[in-house]
């Protein structure tokens, strides 16, 4: 699995930080990110998405709270390495790097 960093909370602490990577081969975002309280989850299970749909969050999967400004990291449709840079001095100039699995 190859990922590419996209980038990372501005101006964060050592640890524990919303951060985006991008898989090269799928085109699949990974997210870390803060869990989604009790009340956000609730809340999306009444409005719901498609009809006849279950609002259920299976185990498998959770609900994430993505803030506003990781926004900036995710690459556009047919366009994923062009990703604005931020500010010089900000945590979220570190962009596009790749990780390999196994390095």
């Amino acid at each position: 699995m190859a990922l590419r960093f996209l980038g990372i909370w501005p101006n964060t602490p050592d640890d524990g930080s919303p951060t985006i990577w991008l898989e090269e081969t799928t085109g699949d975002l990974i997210i870390q990110s803060w869990k989604a309280d009790e009340e956000t989850v609730r809340a999306a299970q009444e409005v719901g998405s498609v009809p006849g749909h279950s609002t259920d969050v299976p185990d498998h999967e959770t609900v994430i709270r993505l803030p506003a400004n990781m926004l900036q990291f995710i690459p556009r449709t047919g366009n994923t390495s062009a990703i604005t840079p931020s500010p010089p001095g900000t945590a979220s100039a570190f962009t596009a790097n790749t990780f390999n699995e196994g390095q």
